[in-house]
């Protein structure tokens, strides 16, 4: 992962079991409004079985990269009410509390607004054990509404200071 002058170090991962999906561009979107282009986008779906052998150097080494980020956007669409196991197995690889170091935002798409709670209630907590730092409320998007920058912009307006605030904190050092 590229570190652009100083910036911060971007990453998106998505648990989407469908490679280039509607969760991807959201999650892209997020990161690109937040701090700029993502130096990394891992989509799960890419990496196949590959995710289940524990040995295996290329999951290893993103896990790595995506502790390390100073901002990391976890996407997913909602599955049965909560996050895909396909995020679940990549996310169990993090050592609990210092996993993520960086700063995390919980995004997830879903079909209804009745799941509207599921990255707050579920994503969110996850996020926490594995060590990130969560300074916004988990940001929910209808699958319909994915590639509308209106769907996104109440949200941005309250969590860009924050994201922004921790991430130059944690960029430059300063307490």
């Amino acid at each position: 992962m590229s570190d652009r002058a100083g910036g911060p170090r971007v990453a998106v991962v998505v648990g989407n079991p469908r490679s280039g999906s509607r969760t991807r561009a959201a999650g892209v979107h997020v990161a690109r409004e937040l701090a700029g282009e993502p130096d990394l986008v891992v989509d799960l779906a890419d990496l196949g079985t590959t995710l289940l052998d524990w040995s295996a150097p290329e999951v290893t080494a993103l896990v790595e990269q995506v502790g390390a980020a100073d901002l990391v956007v976890v996407a997913s669409p909602t599955y049965k009410a909560t996050y895909t196991g396909l995020l679940k197995l990549f996310l169990d690889r993090f050592a609990g509390d210092t996993g993520l170091r960086g700063v995390a935002v919980p995004l997830m798409l879903g079909g209804s607004p009745a799941h509207a709670l599921a990255g707050e209630l579920h994503l969110r907590p996850l996020l926490a054990e594995l060590g990130a730092l969560l300074p916004t409320r988990a940001l929910y998007v209808l699958d319909r509404d994915h590639d509308d920058p209106a769907a996104y912009d109440a949200w941005l307006a309250t969590a860009r200071p924050a994201v922004r605030a921790l991430l130059d904190r944690e960029t430059t050092g300063a307490p």
